[in-house]
């Protein structure tokens, strides 16, 4: 319809969610692969999500990112691309993924916060994340909030699953994430 229009060229389409599977409906809840857990949690199987956009003319068919980014950042985003502007009088954590949408091979973050209602639960700077807290799935246990003492570090590009906690061998990493 967008090309029997012809808007295809003025028109950017975008596929993505909000959230992993939701585990506790099994097989009908589907599957965040290799990612550990799901819908409700800061895990990458929580968090993590698949998004396709289109937009002939402006982003080359057929490539992939790794750039970070979130739905938070189709505020900024859209803001840019349309003339608009953000507000000036509050913090605003979104950041503007044109740069990527014209070249897969841009980064314009580098740091994610991580949040469950008003919770921060972790923290990604790189590929590195540290779990400050961590709480299970919605509709599985445990709902349970835990403090991670000491913070869970993970190195994302070599551990997606988040299976291998790293933090006793790179204290400095934790302590900068912290920092943050």
């Amino acid at each position: 319809a967008i090309r029997d229009s012809n808007l295809a060229e003025n028109t950017l389409v975008i596929f993505t969610s909000d959230n992993g599977p939701w585990l506790s409906q099994d097989a009908h809840g589907g599957s965040a692969g290799l990612l550990r857990e799901g819908k409700g949690t800061t895990w990458e199987g929580g968090m993590r999500e698949p998004t396709i956009m289109w937009w002939p003319g402006t982003i080359e068919a057929g490539q992939a990112t790794a750039a970070m980014g979130c739905t938070t950042d189709l505020l900024a985003t859209c803001a840019a691309l349309s003339g608009g502007q953000l507000p000036t009088d509050r913090v605003i954590d979104s950041v503007d993924l044109t740069p990527v949408l014209h070249d897969a091979t841009a980064n314009t973050r580098n740091e994610l916060f991580y949040y469950r209602a008003y919770e921060l639960m972790a923290v990604r700077m790189g590929p590195w994340k540290v779990h400050f807290q961590e709480q299970g799935s919605y509709g599985t246990e445990p709902k349970k909030l835990t403090k991670c003492a000491p913070p869970k570090l993970y190195h994302l590009e070599h551990d997606p699953s988040e299976r291998y906690n790293i933090a006793q061998n790179y204290p400095e990493i934790v302590a900068q994430v912290e920092q943050l």
